[in-house]
Parts: structure tokens; C-alpha cells; sequence
């Protein structure tokens, strides 16, 4: 796979930058040895796209790098793979949907966990045409929603109707594959679509569908508190390397600084991984992407309108931020 190739290419720059920063903290160490790298698999749970910006200039730039780390980038089919790859240790951390591993956690699966929240609200949302009478969430009702296959936004449709008081038997859904959502709702064969805020929003306005006709209904202006993505861990890595997790960490807050700090830079190293990208429409999207315990105890709460749990899990059980670094150093500005 090509995006493999050339993040595990770029991966060999990151590390000959780092070990320049090791063979002098050698030198100077009691012990006058550098230290050796530590290689780790990293998985995505989709293609990617702008939203990985953070992972992508850590690695290009070297942050992964003088963390100690060869970080080698894969991609996986979805959360529940990428999950599964890690609760296996055939990848050391991934980037998934925080809500789908409070599922995963509930079929007896080993006590994998997130240990950095990327995205603190889920990007999910009710991608409409305004010219098909959608404005706001409420005008949902009688209409047709396209669900494509796999798609995460549908599994908190239940909560999110309810608190807002819409009739779910009123929204007709129709089933469809990710290939083809974009174009049905272009096309009018739909009202309206679920996705990501970020995805199919900016999707259809490069397939020619004016700005002004889209109502991009965000799950979290709705009400919705369910985090977004998050990087997990595999349990027996972080036990054994505790430090090389809070290295991982610290060079992906480090890139997402940077990604805020210099978009078009971001968005050059994300287009060349990937097989057709477009700067403008990358640039774009990133610019799409760029507040507690008790708020993930009610995504659990959320998931769990749609999900019946054989055992609850409690906040403590998804997520662990004792690998995070102080919170001086990870807040943007």
C-alpha cells in the first residue's frame, strides 16, 4: 500500500533526525551509550485524509523521531479492525472512534483503552439540501436519510433524536455504501446523509454542490457530548514501554500544534501520501477539524441508547491519562 511506503519512508528521516539528538545524549549520558529506537505500528481506522495531519508531521517532521520512536503507519477497515489489531498487539496504537471501543470493551476483550482524546467532540452529523427543506435537525422528519454501510453517526441517531424530541419511525433510512453517499445526496436521491462533518460536507461541495444549500446539522451542536476520536493503546506494550507512550503522545500533541500552526504545510505532507489528493480540498478539510469524567460517563449513556451492554463500563475503564503530559503543554492557544 502506497500511504504504508511512504510514512514508513519518511519514518527512516524521522529517525536519522532523532538518533542525530541521541548520539549526543549518549555522549553525555553516565553510561556514554544512545539509547535504541523503538519501533511501534500505528493504524488508522480509515484512508487518510486531513484529519490525521497531527500523526502525518509527526512523523515527516521528525517529532516521532526524536522521541525515540520508528513509528510505521498502516490502515485498517474501520474502528472495530483497528481496535481488534490492537487488542491483539499486531499494532501498538491506533486512531479510532472512541465510541466504538466503549462497545468493544464490552464483549470481554482485553482492557484496551484510550490514553489521548484527538477530537473532543464527535464529528458526526446529518449532512441535508437545504432546497430539499432541511434547515435545522426538527426538519428531519419525513424525509430520507442515507446510512452508509459501517457508518458510526447512525449509532447515536437514537439518543440524539430523542433528546431533541424527533420521531426516528418518521425519518425513513436508507441503506447504502460510502462510495455512493455523496453522490446520492448530489443527485437528490436522498434528503440527507449521515457522516462526518469534516468528509461529507466537503465531499459534496467539490462534486458541485453550492456551499449555500448544505445544512451541516453537527450531533454536538444538538446536544450530543460523545467524544470524538482517540489514540488507544495495546495494554502489555503500555506496562512494558510506559515512556514510549508518553513519547508517542508527546509528538502527536506536538504536531497538532503544529498542523494548527502551519495548515498549507500540513496539508502538502497529508496530499503527498495519498494516492489523488488535492491540497485546496485537504487544506479545507483540516480547517474543518481545526472540553471531564463525568461528560464521557454520559457518552457511555448515549451509546448505550442504541447498544445493550452485558456489563457497563465505567469512565476508568475507556480512558487512562496518566501517559498524557501536564496540561500546560497540551492546550492550543
Amino acid at each position: 500500500m502506497r500511504i504504508s511506503q511512504a510514512l514508513a519512508n519518511n519514518c527512516v528521516l524521522a529517525l536519522l533526525t532523532g538518533l542525530l539528538g541521541f548520539a549526543c545524549f549518549g555522549a553525555a549520558g553516565a553510561a556514554g551509550e544512545p539509547r535504541q529506537p523503538i519501533a511501534v505500528r500505528f493504524s488508522l481506522d480509515h484512508s487518510i485524509n486531513a484529519s490525521a495531519a497531527p500523526f502525518v508531521l509527526a512523523t515527516t517532521d521528525g517529532l516521532f523521531g526524536s522521541e525515540g520512536l520508528v513509528v510505521t503507519t498502516d490502515v485498517a477497515n474501520g474502528s472495530p479492525e483497528a481496535i481488534a489489531r490492537v487488542a491483539a498487539g499486531t499494532s501498538e496504537f491506533a486512531l479510532v472512534d472512541i465510541n466504538a471501543l466503549i462497545r468493544f470493551r464490552d464483549q470481554g476483550a482485553p482492557p484496551v483503552k484510550a490514553v489521548f482524546v484527538l477530537f473532543n467532540a464527535a464529528p458526526y452529523a446529518i449532512i441535508a439540501r437545504k432546497s430539499r427543506g432541511i434547515h435545522a435537525l426538527a426538519d428531519i422528519e419525513g424525509k430520507t436519510l442515507g446510512v452508509a454501510e459501517g457508518d458510526l453517526s447512525i449509532r447515536l441517531w437514537p439518543a440524539l433524536a430523542r433528546q431533541n424530541g424527533i420521531k426516528t419511525s418518521s425519518v425513513k433510512q436508507n441503506s447504502m455504501s460510502a462510495a455512493v453517499r455523496e453522490p446520492m445526496l448530489s443527485a437528490g436521491q436522498v434528503d440527507a446523509v449521515t457522516g462526518f462533518s469534516y468528509l461529507s460536507a466537503i465531499n459534496l461541495r467539490d462534486r458541485g454542490v453550492p456551499a449555500d444549500d448544505l445544512a451541516v446539522l453537527r450531533f454536538a451542536d444538538y446536544g450530543c457530548e460523545a467524544y470524538g476520536f482517540a489514540v488507544i493503546v495495546n495494554p502489555a506494550f503500555a506496562a512494558k514501554r510506559p515512556e514510549a507512550v508518553r513519547g508517542f503522545l508527546r509528538a502527536a500533541i506536538a504536531g497538532t500544534h503544529l498542523a494548527i500552526k502551519e495548515p498549507g504545510h500540513a496539508a502538502d505532507d497529508v496530499v503527498s501520501l495519498m494516492e489523488d489528493g488535492a491540497r485546496d480540498l485537504e487544506l479545507e478539510r483540516l480547517r474543518a477539524v481545526i472540553a471531564d469524567p463525568n461528560r464521557l460517563d454520559r457518552s457511555i449513556e448515549a451509546v448505550a441508547e442504541d447498544f445493550k451492554f452485558l456489563k457497563r463500563p465505567s469512565a476508568a475503564d475507556i480512558f487512562d491519562d496518566s501517559f498524557l503530559p501536564p496540561l500546560g503543554g497540551r492546550l492550543i492557544n
